[in-house]
């Protein structure tokens, strides 16, 4: 026991001798270094991005528009009579700025290029704070900054694929009036979608924020299982909000990741004996 105290204490020696040999100025020059490096890896990807964006748009974001799209296909064909989309969906944005299609094409490419370019900003910032992590920290945070980026991605590709195309439908056949007729500005659709995709990939983001708050002890597994109840009743409530669409099978399509992300959440908690014992 006196030898792992031993050894432990010389480590953090080692380790605080290694940062003092490199001043603020060094940190700050290598932190320099990184953001330079990231900007123009983001400039290169936005260059492409520009170039691609009129094919990307009309393919891409304009797909949820038309009954076209993939998914109301996929839905129509397997909802056997639970799921009634209407055939006759098929929205024309439309545009009332001068300089809002410039503007947009400028917008959506930087939006795009960033979350291509993500993962290349997880490893920069690994790079950067890795020096001034012990073996054992190092050994337990690469996977989840590793873990972080894939869920990032698939909370994204879950809002694209469902939650924006369901809560879009919803709001443009939602009819107050008849007397009222829905033209759907770009600015307003380009805003909700680059909003509900995000929103989704940072809500999956959800098990590692439980785990890290594990680690600084303010999150209990025993916590999130004794409120496990009154969490479902929240998540459906917040699946009803992100797609009001009135259907259960689409609410239980949000609903259904959500509770998943819970249980995970569950599970990489780590108990404080446990905590301590790393």
């Amino acid at each position: 026991m006196e030898l792992e105290d031993k050894s432990k204490t010389e480590l953090i020696e080692e380790k605080e001798t290694q940062e003092s040999a490199m001043s603020f100025w060094d940190h700050l020059e290598v932190l320099r270094w990184a953001l330079f490096r990231s900007a123009c890896v983001l400039m290169v990807i936005l260059i492409g991005t520009f170039i691609a964006m009129p094919y990307i748009f009309d393919r891409f974001v304009l797909a949820p528009t038309s009954n076209e799209f993939f998914v109301y296909r996929w839905l129509n064909a397997i909802g056997g009579g639970v799921v009634k989309l209407s055939p006759d969906f098929d929205v024309q944005i439309i545009n009332i700025n001068v300089a809002s299609q410039f503007m947009t094409h400028i917008s959506t490419s930087i939006s795009m290029a960033a979350v291509i370019a993500f993962p290349y900003f997880i490893w920069e910032i690994w790079k950067f704070i890795e020096p001034a992590l012990f073996e054992e920290e190092i050994k337990h945070l690469r996977p989840a900054f590793m873990g972080g980026t894939f869920m990032f991605y698939l909370g994204c590709a879950i809002g694209y694929l469902f939650v924006f195309p369901f809560t879009f439908r919803f709001l443009v056949e939602y009819n107050l009036s008849p007397n009222i007729t829905n033209q759907i500005n770009l600015q307003s659709y380009i805003d909700n979608f680059t909003l509900l995709i995000l929103v989704m990939g940072i809500v999956f983001e959800m098990p590692l924020l439980a785990w890290l708050l594990s680690l600084l002890g303010i999150l209990k597994k025993s916590f999130l299982r004794e409120y496990k109840r009154h969490a479902i009743v929240v998540l459906l409530i917040t699946a009803a909000i992100i797609t009001p669409s009135g259907d259960p099978f689409s609410l239980m399509l949000v609903f259904i990741p959500l509770y998943v992300l819970y249980e995970l959440s569950i599970l990489v908690v780590r108990d404080k004996a446990k905590i301590e014992e790393i």
